[in-house]
């Protein structure tokens, strides 16, 4: 009987925004305006391939990028949690669900040799094209009006826990880990044995502290986080329960 660790990844694993922090291998660091101001809500990933065309056309290569996105810092305590998480195999299964994309995240990940801590990474695929350049699709389509349009994690994550179900893993919890706006959906649908964890001053934490002010209904438990290795102390009560 395992536990299900969920997890974002940007400003979660890393302590960034990998779509953002990759403008600085921009010319001067910066977007032109007309291509900022081409942004329409819910289409993020649309926009991130506008950007990733702009960068190929600017001459910015690969192993530019790469060598950008593998030097965003992990959030702090991160590492020591997936030590921790690796030395206890036998007790998790971790996923990730993500916004980025999938080529950010594997070199992220492969650079640090954290590649075999995940069963499977749901994020929105991309590959570089025979121009050079980086390319993004959407993840899926859906009909959850409270998600962007590319991406709602909490259908990812119930498909996932009833494949995983069919295949005869049934989880005894599901601790999901994250900071946004797109975490809210997943984690209002956790069932009361499982867990949320927001970290600390970002957006999930200020929208489910305001929903408890509210009195909107939440089954599972909150646990908020600020380092990796607050997550761990949890963990380690959850392993001993």
């Amino acid at each position: 009987m395992k536990i299900l660790l969920v997890f974002d990844f940007d400003n979660t694993i890393i302590d960034d925004n990998s779509d953002t922090w990759i403008v600085q291998c921009a010319p001067d660091k910066k977007l032109p305006i007309e291509l900022q101001d081409s942004y329409q809500k819910g289409f993020w990933t649309e926009f991130m391939g506008r950007v990733f065309k702009y960068l190929g056309d600017e001459g910015v290569r690969e192993n530019e990028m790469k060598r950008a996105v593998t030097s965003i810092p992990f959030t702090q305590g991160m590492v020591e949690l997936f030590n921790f998480i690796r030395k206890n195999k036998d007790k998790f299964d971790c996923i990730i669900i993500s916004d980025s994309n999938s080529v950010f995240i594997d070199w992220v990940l492969e650079a640090a040799n954290f590649l075999d801590i995940f069963a499977e990474v749901f994020t929105n695929p991309a590959a570089f094209d025979s121009n050079g350049h980086l390319t993004v699709e959407n993840y899926h389509a859906h009909s959850c009006n409270s998600c962007p349009k590319n991406l709602c994690k909490n259908v990812v994550l119930v498909e996932f826990v009833e494949k995983q179900l069919q295949q005869g893993v049934n989880y005894t919890q599901i601790v999901y880990i994250g900071d946004g706006g797109n975490d809210v959906c997943p984690v209002t649908f956790l069932k009361k044995n499982d867990v949320a964890m927001p970290r600390k001053g970002y957006t999930l934490q200020k929208t489910l502290s305001r929903m408890s002010q509210n009195l909107e209904p939440m089954e599972s438990s909150i646990v908020v986080w600020s380092s990796g290795v607050e997550i761990i102390s949890h963990l380690q009560f959850l392993i001993k329960e």
